[in-house]
């Protein structure tokens, strides 16, 4: 094999028989992506391979993965729809010269191809992928507020038919390689091992080329077009509406009117991405993207990692904080005072493993990691011990009067608590230094955020242990100082709080919840309530409501009454198949203040955490927000959407509450830091 070109993130060997590699491996990255550098140099090796093509063209990669797609650095700082939209043509026009290359062009797909790197195998005329369940293929630019925008709105389409393709790029959901084998968007599959032998194979005996089917054909017809973009865009509007997040609306009407085929479809698919990455959509989601990255490396240095865990509390918490820590690889132990009380959890854990792992060894090794464990035999051995037991003070300090005693000298403990400080679960402990709260989210598979909480004396060395924890269980983590409700609940309780108030003054719940779709929350705050549990929010909530004051009864006579949402049956609403039944309001109308009555107070509580420093920057309070209480991420988190709204506007909005409402509703004293 000769070395025929040797770039920074590029190499192009060429073997004896003619037949090329052209070898991605970016320099000073773990993973491969386009960034400018990146596109500059594979134009330049694609424009001498068009003027002397080789026998064939393999594309693959030396890291373990194919390319993750385009490095978002590239879209911060873009000014204009013109300047983006040059940049997207720009790298179409790099990816048209491999898929114009007068030669066999086969794509060795290993790991992830998602995004732009999608594109580029697209851009082959064969892809191989390597057949291995780490390998995902995949369109995730709606998350980031665009499409494709590399030829995938016409190729995809092209090889997989609109149906399919559509709904892959509109839903940015990732696919296995047998499904991209059945979608046509993967020509052959391989043993990992023999990725590179069977993609040399395709490229010397390249096999005929695959035609769109009859069906997609007519699914393409410019007829036919405007009513199945019509479904399309209805399927989407139960889930988004344009105005929140306008890309897969971009893309419907763009196959809508070009029918994925000819250059016009390539150019309008670059003008129209160059527009969307303007769009403060686009702006709020990037930006939520590198918060994300930043939760993801707080935990980087979390030293050793936890081998074995013992969770002790058996509820819904405790027990699925069990089960996704044994999903992630390690031995858990599940304690609670009677074997009654841990069956439930296991069953959920078995039915959570089913849905996860179809193969039925990998299921029964994940169930073997996950051990029922009444008498606290795990104890002694663990590297952590979680407490996961109900709020209540005196029974968290006699639990711990028992267990810190059993703990290895290096061994965390840790507790779930959603409301009580630190300080005070620690006080009677030997080492209250050695005290962190992990605390999850319910439901614990879904949400990504683990709050880590530490008071005024707690090791640093225990703190850093739990960033590492929740990294090491692929949960986003973000460091709060102990205070009542931390950061999550702190935030949200006088969102929920309010909710319950207009309920009680008659508005429909629904309607409630409508107020806060429309904003763009996931779910209104009687539903999250519900999720919550009644419990939970009674407990911490209490705190919220004005002194002297009662628990409004609507919110009371539930509590009383054992109603605590989802997770009982019935709460707020009452709930079918994991689903809330919410009674019709047709005829009424929400007050016109709703919707700032219900979200302003988020957002001035957020400032107040800020101001009291329980969470270090507006950054990490707009992350912790937005992965841990669902705030719409494409309005950026609460003080994002602060600043855009404009500091003055919102303090006025306040003030304008307050005289109509109560002084709950009172400015915080911290927005100058927001100016």
């Amino acid at each position: 094999m000769t070395e025929a070109t040797s770039a920074t993130h590029w190499r192009l060997q060429t073997e004896a028989d003619g037949v090329a590699w052209l070898i991605i491996d970016k320099a000073n990255a773990a993973v491969n992506s386009l960034s400018r550098e990146v596109m500059e140099e594979l134009d330049g090796i694609l424009t001498s391979l068009t003027r002397t093509p080789p026998k064939a063209l393999i594309v693959s990669s030396a890291k373990n993965g194919f390319i993750a797609g385009a490095d978002i650095k590239g879209f911060v700082g873009i000014e204009s729809p013109d300047q983006a939209y040059q940049m997207i043509r720009q790298g179409q026009l790099v990816i048209d010269k491999l898929a114009a290359l007068r030669c066999v062009t086969v794509a060795a797909i290993n790991g992830f191809a998602l995004g732009g790197g999608l594109e580029v195998a697209l851009a082959c005329r064969y892809r191989v992928a390597a057949d291995d369940p780490s390998v995902t293929l995949g369109f995730p630019e709606v998350q980031l507020g665009v499409h494709p925008g590399l030829g995938g709105t016409v190729r995809a389409v092209q090889l997989a038919g609109p149906i399919a393709a559509m709904d892959l790029m509109l839903t940015g959901r990732h696919i296995r390689p047998k499904q991209a084998l059945q979608m046509n968007l993967v020509d052959k599959l391989a043993p990992p091992a023999q990725l590179h032998a069977v993609a040399r194979q395709v490229a010397l005996n390249p096999p005929p080329a695959k035609s769109p089917s009859l069906k997609n054909r007519l699914l393409n017809l410019g007829l036919v077009r405007p009513i199945l973009a019509g479904q399309m865009r209805s399927q989407v509007a139960r889930r988004v509406r344009p105005d929140h997040y306008p890309a897969p609306y971009k893309l419907i009407e763009l196959w809508q009117e070009y029918g994925a085929s000819g250059d016009r479809a390539y150019e309008a698919e670059a003008r129209s991405m160059g527009n969307l990455l303007c769009t403060p959509t686009s702006r709020n989601l990037v930006r939520v993207f590198f918060l994300q990255e930043r939760l993801k490396s707080t935990g980087k240095s979390g030293g050793e990692p936890i081998k074995h865990v013992h969770v002790i509390g058996a509820g819904v918490m405790g027990g699925d904080i069990a089960s996704w820590c044994a999903a992630r690889g390690l031995t858990v132990t599940l304690q609670d005072r009677e074997e009654k009380y841990v069956a439930p959890a296991m069953e959920r854990a078995r039915k959570f493993f089913e849905k996860r792992y179809p193969d039925e060894a990998k299921r029964n090794e994940v169930l073997g990691r996950l051990k029922a464990d009444v008498a606290g035999e795990g104890v002694p051995r663990a590297d952590l011990v979680i407490e996961a037991i109900f709020e209540n003070l005196d029974a968290k300090r006699e639990l711990y009067a028992r267990v810190e005693p059993q703990l290895k000298p290096n061994a965390m403990l840790a507790t779930n608590t959603s409301s009580i400080v630190l300080e005070q679960l620690a006080e009677k402990l030997a080492q209250p230094e050695r005290l962190i709260g992990l605390h999850f989210f319910n439901p614990v598979a879904r949400m990504p955020l683990v709050e880590v909480i530490q008071a005024a004396n707690t090791d640093q060395k225990q703190v850093q242990s739990g960033l590492g924890f929740a990294r090491q269980i692929d949960k986003l983590a973000i460091p709060c100082r102990s205070a009542p409700g931390f950061l999550v609940n702190r935030v949200l309780m006088p969102y929920l709080s309010e909710a319950v108030r207009a309920a009680q003054e008659g508005v429909p719940l629904a309607l409630i919840d409508r107020a806060a779709e429309e904003f763009g929350m996931p779910m209104g705050p009687i539903e999250l309530a519900d999720v919550v549990g009644l419990d939970v929010v009674m407990s911490v909530g209490k705190v919220f409501f004005e002194t002297g004051q009662e628990v409004p009864p609507v919110l009371a006579t539930r509590f009383a009454q054992k109603k605590f949402g989802k997770k009982t049956g019935e709460g707020f609403y009452v709930w079918q198949n994991d689903k809330p039944v919410k009674p019709p309001y047709t005829g009424q109308s929400a007050p016109d203040d709703l919707q700032d009555r219900l979200l302003l107070p988020l957002v001035n509580e957020a400032v107040a955490v800020l101001r009291q420093r329980i969470v270090d920057d507006p950054d990490l309070i707009d992350a912790g927000v937005i992965f841990g209480a669902g705030f719409a991420p494409f309005r950026g988190g609460p003080l994002e959407y602060a600043r855009t709204r404009g500091v003055d506007a919102v303090i006025a909005r306040l003030q304008e509450l307050q005289t109509a409402h109560g002084d709950r509703f009172a400015p915080d004293e911290g927005w100058d830091l927001l100016r």
